[in-house]
């Protein structure tokens, strides 16, 4: 038996631990089986601002500052989720990535991927103009009058001058679709990336002229480029490589090869058609057109 002198000493030491136990807890970070299925988290202004930092350092590169799409990522913003829209859903889709898509698995701990989930919710869907054009006119402009087809491919079949459009659709506002046939030059597309920096953000749809020892001009668009060489993509289609070192200059200028579209070029009407028809590219929005009729 215990003699009661030891009591006050044994209290003492589990104190001590309850102590040193109620120090070290911390409440559960909560993970994707956390949350509802159907259900969002209630964010704080100070998470969202971290989840738009860790946005910007592992997501712009591919979906663009603003979360408004990229080169390689869709909108983000339209509330259109292609892999699911439930915070599980997105949850898995950033940790686990997307196979079979330029989507990778990302190596952060839930907060993270919590916080950045945040950030996305904060961001109001933008108030898109209803499409009340008629596809069928739309696609037919594409391919027609309006000469997309001879730069745009679309499910491999149109030119490669410009950014492949067969899931525009799901990746650009349509806001963002009337600006680019508008004013081509006031936001560019991102195209590829620099080969020698993963993390580098896409190389624009920019003009380029690379000018040879002679004085010869030739003009198109990056597809690659690093310190020593750049490929190019000639408005003629043809594919040219190039040493920096062989060659007297490389401009490259901040307008679109794109000529603009303004009304005498393309009516209002016909633009809605052509709108019509660009937000059925992609897996999703064809079986949604599919669905509906």
């Amino acid at each position: 038996m215990q003699s009661i002198q030891n009591v006050p000493v044994a209290i003492g030491a589990l104190v001590r631990t309850a102590l040193v136990v109620g120090l070290l807890w911390q409440p559960p970070v909560a993970t994707a089986a956390d949350m509802h299925a159907s259900g969002r988290h209630a964010a704080k202004a100070t998470e969202i601002a971290e989840g738009r930092s860790a946005f910007r350092t592992n997501c712009a590169p591919c979906h663009g500052l603003t979360a408004r799409g990229g080169g390689r990522g869709p909108d983000l913003t339209s509330g259109n989720w292609a892999h699911g829209g439930t915070d599980p859903e997105i949850f898995r889709t950033i940790t686990r990535g997307v196979p079979g898509t330029e989507m990778p698995a990302n190596v952060l701990d839930d907060a993270e991927v919590r916080a950045i989930i945040a950030f996305l919710r904060s961001l109001a869907p933008p108030a898109h103009a209803v499409v009340a054009g008629d596809p069928g006119r739309g696609r037919q402009i594409f391919a027609g009058s309006a000469g997309c087809a001879t730069c745009h491919m679309v499910d491999g079949s149109g030119g490669r001058l410009g950014p492949d459009l067969s899931r525009v659709g799901a990746a650009r506002a349509v806001a963002y679709l009337v600006d680019s046939i508008r004013e081509p030059d006031k936001e560019l597309t991102g195209g590829a990336t620099d080969p020698n920096n993963h993390y580098g953000l896409p190389l624009p749809y920019d003009t380029v002229t690379v000018v040879m020892p002679g004085g010869e001009r030739m003009v198109g668009v990056a597809r690659n480029e690093d310190t020593f060489s750049i490929q190019l993509i000639a408005v003629d289609q043809s594919l040219h490589c190039f040493l920096k070192k062989d060659v007297r200059e490389v401009v490259h200028e901040r307008k679109s090869l794109m000529p603009a579209y303004p009304e005498s070029a393309l009516s209002a009407s016909q633009l809605q058609d052509l709108l019509a028809y660009l937000v059925t590219l992609g897996p999703d929005r064809r079986a949604a057109v599919r669905d509906s009729r």
